[in-house]
């Protein structure tokens, strides 16, 4: 999966995401130095927006690094959060959380039912004011059960407190997605 950010500085940079399960990311990393999974820290001339700018770029930076898995970005996370999406229960990964463990289960679902190098997404605008983020864009992504892609535009609210992400507000296209997860029905045969 890759994630293209289009913002500043950023803007066209691709970055490749394959979110690994976590007995990956502990193997992968047996030989190398422990992935920071503190929350981003700030200094204290910083105003809330600079502050809330920074935890989100760092968020981007982790769920866009194949060598971070669902730990390391859930990390990014409150004990507590609202995560709020329409919840579809034909597909496992979108429903409602409230926990930074329900926040790795996700990113856990996401790589079990997904083909990481077939999805990703752009970010079309990253807008700041104040503890909350707005961030719009396209995802897409590859079922590995039916093989079908979805489509869809995005708009995801975030809002930090103390260095952690505490909300999650996602709107897309679950319905597509549901769709892409549904077998297709044999026809009949006459």
């Amino acid at each position: 999966m890759t994630w293209q950010v289009i913002d500043g500085a950023a803007a066209g940079r691709l970055c490749p995401m394959t979110t690994k399960t976590s007995t990956e990311t502990r193997a992968a990393s047996a030989d190398a130095a422990p992935a920071s999974t503190a929350p981003v820290s700030t200094t204290a001339g910083e105003s809330v927006a600079e502050r809330t700018r920074a935890v989100v770029a760092e968020y981007l930076r982790r769920v866009a690094d194949p060598e971070q898995g669902p730990e390391e970005i859930g990390a990014m996370y409150a004990e507590e959060v609202d995560w709020q999406i329409a919840r579809n229960t034909a597909v496992p990964w979108i429903r409602p959380r409230s926990t930074r463990a329900d926040v790795v289960g996700h990113w856990v679902e996401l790589a079990e039912h997904t083909v990481p190098e077939a999805g990703g997404a752009t970010i079309d605008a990253f807008l700041v004011d104040g503890a909350d983020a707005v961030l719009t864009g396209h995802l897409h992504g590859t079922l590995r059960a039916t093989g079908k892609s979805f489509h869809s535009p995005f708009a995801l609210r975030l809002t930090v407190a103390g260095g952690e992400i505490v909300r999650h507000h996602i709107y897309e296209d679950s319905l597509g997605i549901a769709a892409a997860c549904t077998p297709d029905r044999a026809e009949p045969t006459a």
